[in-house]
């Protein structure tokens, strides 16, 4: 599995955003700077965002982003389904794949569980938690990694 550019671009984009002016919100431009990243190509991202109901605009064009909702409802998977349409690790588990071998496929189970258990992972992974630093993220993989 791969988190593709715009997913990976979008977590930083909302995380610059999580972390600016909460009056001015921040300006495009200056997300351009800070994560270096092409304003044409940020265009795309912000649109995506915005269209996700992520982030808003406060007054309208050539006006700062905000976040829609609090940092700590926003979670990666929120994010990452802005992007993508859904997680899926191998075609087989897509909604509309018609797979001849499901019925006696002993890998199946194998892969749904795997699937599930990154879903359920990115929902539990705040914007309100990367925000608080990387000790914060660090420890969730330490506990992840301890429960296995």
């Amino acid at each position: 599995m791969k988190i593709g550019t715009r997913t990976r671009y979008g977590l930083r984009t909302i995380i610059e955003i999580a972390r600016g002016d909460s009056i001015k919100g921040v300006f495009q431009k200056d997300i351009a700077v800070s994560q270096s990243l092409s304003i044409k190509y940020l265009d795309h991202i912000i649109h995506e965002l915005k269209t996700a109901g992520l982030i808003t605009n406060v007054k309208g064009k050539k006006s700062g982003y905000l976040l829609t909702r609090p940092p700590e409802d926003i979670t990666v998977f929120d994010i990452h389904n802005a992007f993508e349409p859904d997680l899926c690790l191998v075609e087989c588990l897509s909604p509309n794949y018609q797979c001849n071998r499901s019925e006696h496929c002993e890998a199946q189970g194998l892969w749904k569980g795997l699937n599930l258990l990154i879903t359920n992972y990115l929902r539990s992974v705040t914007v309100a938690d990367l925000v608080c630093g990387r000790e914060v993220a660090r420890e969730m993989i330490d506990n992840a990694l301890e429960k296995n």
